[in-house]
């Protein structure tokens, strides 16, 4: 039975809006299930598990899924009538885009031409990876170990997707050319092989661990040096921390996107870290001095000068966060919160209705001229 004759989503036994990973998983299942070495001296169960195979390596990629959507087995064949090689004619192939027209009148310029070598296997795909951090580890930097879930190189076959003790040999649909052609009217169309992908030769023997996609998932540990510095959405690039490639193809980078966790105290935009402190109304009126603590731990000393208001800012130069691969360190600004007190003893109730009784108005400015702006306006409305 062809596998041409059945349907890829049947044959892995899943739904025609299944995800990658779901798509994945049946073809292992059913792979393990057909497995020659599981089943020897069945050629039915050895045919069928090519066809998996070759479902599989349809359904798992984006562009070819798409077009198998569309256009069925018919977007994969290379000419009804005529020969498959490399140097096959054939009248009524079907076309996979306009740039496969486009590579054979214009060569390399559209990514190819004809006569072209073998492809490179592709290499693996990039990963992300969210990671939370404290603004004091993004003050400081730290180094930390993460584990995820990872397609890494196959072990048994060291990538090969060959069982071991085996090799590979040339495919015979592109004679070892990674490359088809066929004849389009007055065109001759150069794509890659849909037997091989490109690569001009066959596994002739699947291994068992990896079912011959040569890399298998499993955890991995991976440490991550946070510099001094990051902020929310900084990136941090590990080359070749990524997906394996298949086949032994070079691996993809690992992203880490880093996420600054909320500071009780400090508040951060930049370089510049902000905070507000609460001080007695006494301390407003006749000035003085507190200590806070900086993001670095160090004690900083502020001067409250006499009458400071409410919302006044006070400023420490070099006391924020530092410049990411960079020099020095931006500034701490201080918001100053005047507070009023809630609880007076008797004396101190005393004290202030003298304080009051001496008051003139003058020794409060704001106060005094807002006032004076509500009298003005009073006056306008009764005249």
């Amino acid at each position: 039975m062809s596998a041409t004759e059945i349907d890829y989503y049947e044959l892995l036994e899943v739904s025609r809006d299944a995800d990658d990973k779901t798509i994945k998983s049946a073809y292992r299942r059913m792979a393990m299930r057909f497995h020659p070495d599981k089943n020897p001296g069945d050629a039915e169960a050895e045919s069928r598990f090519k066809q998996c195979s070759e479902a599989y390596d349809v359904l798992k990629d984006p562009q070819k899924r798409a077009a198998y959507d569309r256009f069925g087995h018919a977007a994969f064949q290379q000419g009804m009538g005529g020969g498959g090689g490399h140097g096959g004619g054939g009248m009524g192939a079907e076309f996979g885009d306009i740039g496969d027209i486009f590579e054979s009148i214009f060569g390399s310029a559209f990514g190819g031409g004809a006569g072209g070598g073998r492809q490179q296997a592709r290499r693996g795909a990039d990963l992300p990876f969210d990671m939370e951090i404290s603004l004091e580890d993004a003050f400081k930097g730290r180094k930390t170990e993460i584990t995820i879930e990872v397609s890494q190189p196959c072990e048994p076959c060291e990538g090969s997707g060959a069982e071991p003790g085996t090799g590979k040999r040339g495919c015979s649909m592109c004679n070892g050319h990674g490359k088809v052609r066929a004849q389009q009217g007055f065109f001759i169309v150069e794509r890659t092989c849909p037997t091989c992908h490109g690569r001009g030769e066959v596994i002739e023997k699947p291994c068992r661990a990896c079912g011959g996609e040569g890399r298998v998932d499993k955890p991995q540990t991976i440490e991550v040096d946070v510099p001094p510095g990051v902020d929310n959405g900084t990136r941090i690039r590990l080359a070749g921390k990524g997906e394996a490639g298949p086949f032994g193809a070079p691996p993809g980078d690992l992203y880490i996107f880093l996420h600054v966790k909320r500071h009780k105290v400090f508040e951060r935009e930049g370089t510049t870290l902000l905070t507000r402190v609460p001080i007695t109304f006494t301390t407003a009126a006749l000035g003085g001095s507190i200590e806070i603590p900086g993001i670095d731990g160090e004690m900083i000393a502020l001067d409250i000068p006499a009458g400071i208001q409410s919302g006044k800012q006070l400023r420490k130069r070099g006391a924020g966060m530092p410049v990411l691969q960079g020099r020095g360190r931006g500034d701490l600004v201080i918001e100053i919160t005047v507070e009023t007190p809630t609880r007076l003893s008797a004396r101190q109730k005393e004290i202030l209705r003298e304080l009051q009784e001496t008051e003139t108005g003058d020794e409060c400015p704001q106060s005094k001229g807002f006032f004076d702006r509500i009298k003005d306006a009073w006056s306008d409305l009764t005249d």
